[in-house]
């Protein structure tokens, strides 16, 4: 029977640390405002599947860097240029503009007052003088930031008695 020291174990994870980064997407994506639900479906790839793509370390094909530029509108190189580096200005002016037309939908969406609804059409008309391609931007989505697979909800927190669970039950 072998034993293996801690050592071993030791080197494999500097190993592991030390792998290069191939790519940014995740950064990308992020700055360009783009869920992961929208990646999915932009790129026709399931959400998981996509979550290992963003692994900066994950060795893509490059008709996977090709459906993720598309998906994030951005040029294939933008991907996967030196991670110091920021990304072009071109792109980031691109990220900034959609993002201020994001918001600007979402005050036009969710205004009740007349005189506040009549500046964000205003203020659409404006952003799509100045990049026609946003007129197709729609608002941020309705709930808050979605939590991580490592947080709990507050639900989990919960205790719940027995009796409330037998009293939901014989509700149904």
């Amino acid at each position: 029977m072998a034993t293996v020291s801690i050592d071993v174990f030791r080197g494999f994870e500097e190993e592991q640390d030390s792998q290069p980064q191939l790519h940014r997407i995740s950064s990308v994506r992020r700055q360009q405002g783009v869920s992961l639900r929208s990646a999915a479906r932009a790129t026709g790839t399931d959400i998981r599947q996509l979550r290992l793509q963003e692994q900066e370390t994950t060795d893509l094909r490059i008709s996977d860097l090709h459906k993720w530029g598309k998906a994030l509108d951005v040029p294939v190189t933008e991907l996967l240029e030196e991670c110091n580096e920021p990304l072009s200005r071109p792109v980031m002016e691109r990220a900034r503009m959609v993002k201020l037309m994001k918001t600007t939908m979402a005050i036009l969406e969710r205004s009740e007052e007349a005189g506040i609804r009549r500046m964000a059409e205003m203020m659409v008309e404006q952003l799509v003088e100045v990049m026609p391609e946003l007129k197709d931007v729609g608002p941020w989505h309705n709930y808050g930031q979605r939590r991580s697979l490592d947080e709990l909800g507050v639900a989990a927190d919960r205790r719940m008695s027995f009796e409330a669970l037998e009293h939901s039950c014989s509700a149904e």
